[in-house]
């Protein structure tokens, strides 16, 4: 009996085994081995072999004929996204161009697509194969085959390309790693596409790879190769480390979070060692720019250095995330990513009526921020924004915008439940450009080129981005009228306001803002969802309903939608949003954020989130995104998981290890000011007390919370946008993060070193200098040049000036004295008053007191105290200049001329 049962135990695992061994597909050798002896009877597939080859040897370029004229008579799509294009264009040609196909079933071996590409016949685009290769022997078995299209006219799926190994770390330059791609297609077959793949590095100073996937280590440091197969698109990670410091040889380095925890697990496979945590008031300043924009005061820096507390930092963080400034200053940030433009929003609310439709736009993200609104719901009131609230008749919408701009109202756009702008801008009309707009705002993705052709470095092709405009053609957005069911309301707004229903354009416009102006209620434009309609259809036979396929449209990446299903084709788009499933939407948001701390982001640039632009840490990208979601999509959670590391929190100052890192968060980057950041900061270090802790609460006159932005904005003649034009503010004119830059240039340093603007701040009556010689009892002139060299003498012109005015008074020659007094005026105007930069009687320069200015110039402008040199030295010249407040205005120019006082570190 027991051998029986020991029997039936051995079969049963024999039988298992045997099941599993079924259960794994077999891999099918490759194609450069299947088909290096010649020709074989095995047909290639059009799709899994003769498309990518195309692609492999460069024929779908777009140098070549992928290009959209095509050459010599032949087109192809580019990078091969169009197989039904292709194929006609390979098989028909045009006889009315005398343009032959380039496949020849009858002939074979005479197929153009042959003899060209082995230069038997003349070929522009020279020699691409050798005849008798394998890639001959493919294309010549697929035409002998009979040059079959995709089965059933469908392409197949790939449901993933596979590419070992999955990281490569190298010891040692020169070194060689083969690659190896296996395509899984959803009819279970499995291939080994090496051959058949194209690859690319991203840092050929890092690694280079070879034609065919053989990696070759360079330089230490680290970056991706990838792979491009089909819509198949794989990153590999490529590591050599820079130092020997590795494994066992890493030195302890606490991790205090999670993210440090994962930055230091990407740093020791690379031998890098992390600087050390930075001291409190680099720490105070670099945070308080970051988060609000805003230097810290002079005050704060001496609080915060004498607080002795352990968690003084972190409650500092949260601190400012309840200020005003915060709320100000990531509102800039959200109309960055969102588009908010001057130029795009013309004529979306009546003009004269003292406020624009750029101000409501940032008041409505501003109040949001400010609440703490969850990322998601911010977003949500854009997606799904309409004009009337819920419930709301056409008129009583009316009446609500009329009060909102109605002079001297207390009621705010912000108050409504949605943004309808985002929708109204005249560069956001079409589905295509709402498309690309919205892919750029809440995705993160570059989509624009599979408008045409399919993504060179992802996997969207032209038909993922025409199924997902099918969610944004049913908005619509009027200026001058209503939606269709209120037609008929807005005629009897017209009629009430006394306004021809014929008016359209400016005079229309101009009309309604006269009225607003009176307390009027007048008709505004509104934004509205056309219902979708089904495709339903009658049956005349017996008079039934069928539904045919209704309007669909296709979430990036995932499932196609029935929009009938819906009232409003945006909701299954939102509701895709949130999904914790979604690979782009918190990403996006995490990986912009990242970036605005640490100067690039996780992904960068951070807009780009393509396959081929993979993150630089993916498992700190996969933490900080699914703990974003887990939060209720709370910003400030995000803000603070990052702030409170040390990874955030660690100083500029390099190591031997570190010194060349910029992409693995190893040390604070320095980084030049955001435009709007420079402009407050100049105002704030040259302001007099009262102005810098008004700063702190008010945001009216703040550069941080100026809504306008755009080429409208640019041209108008004031300093304040010439100074955030010339520091690189964003245009907001395209869908891409480089509308902003913070690259230097020499018209910076000259605005900073000679501009009117900078002296003006300096030498104003509410300056931190006008205060100080107020304070103590010092005589303050303005200097109205510091570039005019005053004439010899300058000092005996004036006094003998001053004497002949007062004789000529004397001797009642007042017309004279006038004209003498006149001339005097300019003079000094020109080359300032001499006897006013001189010490006056009673004026002191004590040390200590001298001493302490200094100090508050450092505080104000750098944010530390000056060390003992630089304290003497400063001193010293403060002492030695004609008067006290010329040596501290001299001090104040010199500091904010530095690159610690134009960089955060």
């Amino acid at each position: 009996m027991r051998r029986i049962t020991r029997a039936i135990a051995t079969l049963a695992v024999a039988v298992a085994a045997v099941s599993v061994a079924r259960a794994e597909p077999q891999v099918q050798q490759r194609i450069d081995k299947r088909f290096a002896a010649g020709p074989r009877s095995e047909v290639p597939d059009f799709q899994r072999h003769v498309v990518p080859l195309m692609g492999k040897l460069g024929c779908n370029g777009r140098a070549c004929h992928g290009s959209f004229q095509g050459q010599g008579g032949f087109r192809l799509s580019l990078f091969g996204y169009d197989f039904k294009m292709d194929y006609e264009n390979l098989t028909k040609g045009d006889e009315a161009k005398d343009i032959l196909p380039r496949v020849d079933t009858e002939f074979p071996e005479e197929s153009l697509i042959l003899e060209k590409a082995t230069l038997t016949v003349p070929h522009r685009g020279g020699k691409r194969m050798d005849k008798g290769s394998w890639q001959y022997n493919v294309f010549l078995s697929w035409i002998r085959g009979g040059a079959p299209y995709l089965e059933n006219g469908q392409r197949r799926k790939l449901q993933r390309l596979d590419v070992t190994p999955r990281e490569i770390v190298f010891s040692r330059s020169g070194e060689k790693v083969q690659l190896r791609a296996v395509a899984h297609w959803e009819t279970g077959e499995v291939e080994d596409v090496t051959p058949l793949c194209r690859f690319q590095t991203n840092d050929d100073q890092i690694a280079e790879i070879s034609p065919d996937g053989l990696v070759t280590a360079k330089e230490a440091g680290d970056t991706h190769v990838v792979v491009f197969y089909d819509n198949g698109v794989v990153a590999i990670p490529v590591l050599r480390p820079v130092s020997d410091l590795v494994g066992d040889r890493y030195p302890a380095v606490p991790a205090r979070t999670k993210v440090d925890e994962l930055v230091i697990a990407k740093l020791k496979k690379l031998g890098i060692v992390p600087s050390e945590v930075c001291d409190d008031a680099e720490f105070l300043r670099r945070v308080k720019l970051d988060l609000t924009g805003t230097l810290p005061t002079p005050e704060e820096i001496r609080q915060f250095l004498a607080d002795r507390s352990p968690d003084k930092r972190s409650r500092k963080i949260d601190e400012l995330l309840r200020s005003p400034a915060y709320a100000a200053w990531w509102t800039q940030k959200l109309c960055d990513y969102t588009g908010l433009s001057d130029d795009a929003l013309v004529n979306v609310v009546p003009r004269g009526v003292g406020r624009d439709a750029s101000r409501d736009w940032y008041e409505w993200i501003y109040d949001r921020i400010a609440r703490n609104v969850p990322y998601d719901k911010i977003v949500e009131g854009m997606v799904l924004a309409v004009s009337r609230a819920p419930g709301e008749s056409y008129t009583d919408y009316c009446r609500a915008m009329s009060e909102i701009y109605r002079p001297g109202s207390q009621r705010r756009f912000s108050e409504r439940p949605t943004l309808p702008h985002f929708w109204a801008r005249r560069n956001f009309r079409q589905p295509e450009e709402r498309v690309i707009g919205f892919a750029y705002s809440f995705l993160g993705l570059r989509i624009q080129c599979a408008q045409c052709h399919k993504h060179p470095f992802d996997q969207w092709s032209q038909d993922d981005f025409k199924q997902f405009a099918g969610f944004f053609t049913s908005v619509i957005a009027s200026q001058n009228s209503s939606a269709p069911d209120a037609r008929g309301e807005y005629d009897a707004l017209l009629k009430k306001a006394g306004l021809d229903k014929k008016l359209r354009g400016n005079e229309l416009r101009r009309k309604l803002a006269s009225l607003l102006q009176d307390g009027k209620v007048v008709p505004f434009g509104e934004v509205y969802v056309r219902p979708v309609r089904s495709n339903a259809r009658t049956n005349r036979k017996n008079n039934s309903k069928y539904v045919s396929s209704g309007p669909k449209a296709k979430l990036l990446g995932a499932e196609v939608v029935d929009l009938t299903r819906y009232d409003d084709p945006r909701k299954p788009l939102m509701e895709w949003l949130r999904r914790p499933d979604n690979p782009f939407f918190a990403k996006a948001f995490v990986n912009r954020v990242w970036a605005s701390y640490f100067n690039v982001g996780l992904v960068n640039p951070p807009d780009d989130l393509n396959m081929a632009n993979a993150p630089s840490n993916a498992a700190l990208l996969d933490y900080l995104a699914r703990g974003f979601i887990d939060s209720g999509f709370d910003m400030r959670w995000l803000h603070r998981e990052i702030l409170n590391s040390d990874t955030y929190q660690r100083s500029w100052v390099p190591n031997e290890t570190n010194k060349h890192d910029e992409r693995n968060f190893s040390r604070a980057i320095p980084r030049r000011l955001p435009a709007e950041v420079v402009y407050d900061a100049l105002v704030q270090a040259t302001g007099a007390d009262e102005v810098v802790a008004r700063m702190q609460t008010e945001m009216d006159g703040r550069a941080i919370a100026l809504p306008n932005a755009g080429p409208r904005y640019a041209r108008r003649n004031n300093g304040m946008a010439y100074a955030l034009q010339v520091f690189g503010r964003s245009t907001r004119e395209s869908n891409c993060d480089c509308d902003r830059t913070s690259d230097p240039s020499l018209l910076q340093v000259v605005f900073l070193q000679n501009d009117a603007a900078v002296y003006q701040m300096i030498d104003r009556k509410d300056g931190w200098l006008a205060q100080v010689a107020r304070e103590h009892g010092w005589s303050f002139s303005p200097r109205r040049s510091s570039t005019l060299k005053r004439p010899a003498n300058y000092e005996r012109i004036v006094a003998a000036q001053r004497a002949k005015i007062a004789q000529l008074k004397k001797q009642g020659r007042k017309e004279l004295a006038k004209q003498l007094a006149e001339r005097l005026r300019a003079m000094l105007k020109r080359y300032g008053d001499p006897d006013a930069a001189k010490p006056q009687k009673g004026q002191g320069r004590s040390e200590a007191d001298l001493s302490a200015l200094v100090a508050q110039a450092y505080l104000r402008t750098v944010s530390r105290y000056p060390n003992d040199a630089e304290l003497r030295r400063s001193v010293e010249y403060v002492k030695s200049a004609e008067s006290p407040v010329d040596g501290l205005r001299d001090l104040l120019w010199a500091l904010i001329n530095t690159k610690e006082f134009i960089v955060n570190h």
